[in-house]
C-alpha cells in the first residue's frame, strides 16, 4: 500500500534536516532502543546489587521514566483513537502483564527461603509478603524505617518497593489522563499536570531528603513520582513537537552525550551518600533519562539507537521485568559458600541462575497469560488465576513462622559449658 500511495502522490519531497512530529504512542513499546534501555537498566541494577557498580541503583530511575513514557503514550493514543480511556481494560492488561510473574516469584521465594534461608530472613519474608500482595510494600518499609541501604540484605523481597511504586502510579495516573486528556487541548493539559506534579515531587524530596534515614525520600511514591511524571511529560504532544524540531545530527550528538552522562553517573555515584543525590541529583538523572527516551523514540535509527537496539541489550530488555523479580532472591539465597566462589565468579553464576529463572518465567507464565494461551483465557483463565492466588495464600499461611531467636547463639548456655 505504501509504494502505491507514493506513486499516486507524486515525487517525494526533499529530505529535511529535522523530523516530523510522529507520535511515539501506540508503538513506543516496540521501539528497539527503548527495549535496549531496559536491558541496560536491569544490568546496572544487577551489578549494583552484586557490589560492582556503585550507582547502578539509578537503573531503577530509568525504569520509572520508561514506564511513565510508555504508559502515558498508550493512554493518550487510546484517547485520540476512541475519545476516552477504557480504564478497566487498561488495568486488566497491566495485571495480566505483571501480576502472574510476581505471584509465582513470591510463592517460590517463600518456599526457597523456608528451605535455604536463615530464620531471620524467613521471618522478614513472611512479614513483607502481605504488603507485597497489597502493592504497598514501599510504605511498609517507610513506616517501619527499614532502610533500603542497610537492611535489604536480610529481606528477600526488598527490591519489590519499586514495583509497588509503579503499581500505585498505574492506579492513579490513568484516571488523570482519562479526565484531562480529552478534547483538543487534552495533551497540553496532561503535559502541564505532569510537569507540575514532577516539580511538587521534587520539592517533597528536597524537604525529606535531609533526614538521617533516607528510606522515606528514596522509597516514597510521592518523592519518586517525578521520574514517572517526567517520562509522562516526554510522551505528550508539546514535548514531541519540540523534539521533532531538533536536527538529526544534533539529536544524535545529544543521545551520545546523554548515554555517556548516564554511564558516568552510574559508575561514579556511591549510594545514598553521593553529594546532591537527594538535593536534585535524582531529578537531574530522571530529566536526562526522559530527554534521551524522547530523542530515541523520535529517531530510533541513529547510531546510538542502533547500538541500544542491537540483539543483546534488546533481548535483555525483553527479560528485564522477570530478571529484576528473580535476581535479588537468587543473590540472597545463594551465598558464597553455596556457590563455592566469590567476586565476579559469584556474580556471573548468580546472574546466570537469575537469567534461567527469568527465561522460564517468561516462557511458562508471562507470555501465555499476556498473549492469551487457551489455558489463560476465558473461564480457564479465571480458574487458573483463582488457583494461583489460593496456592500463594496457602504457601504464605502454611510456611511456619520461625521461633524468636532461632538460629542465634545462646550466650548463657555457652557460659555453662
Amino acid at each position: 500500500m505504501r509504494p502505491l500511495l507514493s506513486v499516486l502522490s507524486g515525487p517525494r519531497p526533499r529530505r529535511r534536516a529535522h523530523r516530523a512530529a510522529a507520535p511515539a504512542r501506540g508503538r513506543a513499546g516496540h521501539i528497539a532502543p527503548l527495549d535496549g534501555l531496559r536491558g541496560c537498566a536491569v544490568l546496572a541494577v544487577l551489578l549494583f546489587h552484586a557490589g560492582h557498580l556503585g550507582g547502578g541503583f539509578l537503573g531503577v530511575d530509568l525504569f520509572f521514566v520508561l514506564s511513565g513514557f510508555l504508559i502515558t503514550g498508550l493512554l493518550l493514543g487510546e484517547t485520540a483513537r476512541r475519545g476516552r480511556v477504557d480504564l478497566a481494560a487498561f488495568w486488566g492488561r497491566r495485571a495480566r502483564r505483571l501480576l502472574p510473574a510476581l505471584a509465582v516469584m513470591v510463592t517460590a521465594t517463600l518456599l526457597l527461603t523456608w528451605a535455604f534461608g536463615t530464620p531471620a530472613v524467613l521471618g522478614f519474608a513472611l512479614d513483607d509478603t502481605p504488603w507485597v500482595a497489597a502493592q504497598a510494600v514501599n510504605w511498609h518499609f517507610v513506616t517501619e524505617q527499614i532502610g533500603y541501604w542497610n537492611a535489604s540484605g536480610t529481606r528477600v523481597l526488598a527490591h519489590l518497593w519499586s514495583i509497588a511504586v509503579e503499581w500505585q502510579f498505574y492506579a492513579a495516573w490513568p484516571l488523570v489522563v482519562a479526565l484531562a486528556g480529552r478534547g483538543r487541548a487534552g495533551e497540553r493539559r496532561v503535559a502541564v499536570l505532569a510537569g507540575a506534579g514532577a516539580l511538587v515531587s521534587l520539592l517533597l524530596m528536597l524537604r525529606l531528603g535531609d533526614a538521617v534515614d533516607t528510606t522515606r525520600a528514596y522509597e516514597g511514591t510521592d518523592t519518586r513520582a517525578f521520574a514517572l511524571l517526567l517520562g509522562a511529560l516526554a510522551a505528550t504532544a508539546p514535548v514531541r513537537g519540540l523534539i521533532a524540531r531538533v536536527p538529526v545530527r544534533l539529536a544524535g550528538a545529544c543521545c551520545a552525550l546523554l548515554v555517556c552522562g548516564l554511564a558516568a553517573a552510574w559508575a561514579l555515584t556511591e549510594g545514598q551518600h553521593a553529594p546532591g543525590l537527594f538535593r536534585g541529583g535524582l531529578f537531574a538523572h530522571s530529566l536526562a533519562c526522559a530527554l534521551l527516551i524522547a530523542l530515541l523514540a523520535a529517531a530510533p535509527d541513529g547510531r546510538v539507537g542502533r547500538l541500544l537496539g542491537s540483539a543483546v541489550p534488546r533481548r535483555l530488555g525483553e527479560l528485564s521485568y522477570s530478571l529484576y523479580l528473580w535476581h535479588w532472591p537468587v543473590y540472597l539465597l545463594l551465598p558464597d559458600e553455596v556457590l563455592g566462589v566469590g567476586g565476579w565468579g559469584r556474580t556471573a553464576l548468580a546472574i546466570a541462575v537469575s537469567l534461567g529463572a527469568a527465561v522460564l518465567s517468561k516462557v511458562v507464565v508471562e507470555d501465555p497469560v499476556r498473549f492469551r494461551a487457551p489455558w489463560a483465557a476465558g473461564r480457564r483463565g479465571l480458574v487458573a488465576l483463582a488457583a494461583s492466588v489460593a496456592v500463594a495464600a496457602g504457601v504464605w499461611a502454611l510456611v511456619p513462622q520461625p521461633h524468636p531467636g532461632a538460629g542465634t547463639v545462646d550466650v548463657e548456655r555457652l557460659k555453662a559449658t
